[in-house]
């Protein structure tokens, strides 16, 4: 396994999850603040086993243009958040939930580093790599309450498509781009 790609903005680089990285994983998914619009229902991360397995799943993504990206800052070297490019779920009756065959981007950052246009900047940079990757459309859904992330979705050029219930067995803002 080769790891994602790379990337670096002028202010971001970033680069594959290390098994070293789990603390800070802990650290965000256990924040309430972070996890209340994510998973259904919203769970916190309780341990650092959790923490070590999330790392385990990420580093695992062997579909091409697909990735798990930590985010870290250059100036100081502090992880900051996640960035993620991935198959998205369908809803559906039973568990596990089965691919839908859409791609999607998604920021999980650290309450810290909120309001410094970083989840921007950073999903910005996946974006382009997953159309360079051959990638032909990327959606994201938010949480209807999460206009911080629907902020962020706008701002790197998806266009708002109302509300879906088509991913997650939840009804979700959904925003989408194609190449």
């Amino acid at each position: 396994m080769n790891g994602v790609k790379s990337l670096e903005t002028e202010r971001l680089i970033l680069r594959q999850w290390e098994p070293e990285d789990a603390g800070f994983v802990l650290d965000l998914y256990s924040r309430w603040e972070v996890q209340q619009f994510i998973g259904n229902p919203p769970q916190v991360m309780t341990d650092l086993q959790q923490a070590e397995e999330r790392i385990r799943v990420w580093r695992a993504t062997d579909h091409p243009g697909h990735g798990a990206w930590s985010v870290q800052i250059k100036a100081t070297g502090e992880l900051a958040g996640a960035l993620l490019l991935k198959s998205i779920p369908a809803s559906g009756g039973s568990l596990p939930l089965q691919p839908s065959g859409d791609t999607e981007i998604g920021w999980h950052f650290h309450p810290d580093y909120w309001g410094h246009g970083y989840a921007s900047e950073a999903a910005a940079a996946v974006l382009a790599y997953a159309f360079d990757s051959g990638l032909r459309k990327v959606v994201a859904v938010t949480a209807p309450a999460n206009t911080a992330s629907q902020k962020v979705c706008i701002r790197i050029g998806l266009v708002h498509k109302g509300q879906t219930g088509r991913y997650y067995n939840a009804l979700c803002e959904l925003f989408e781009r194609t190449a």
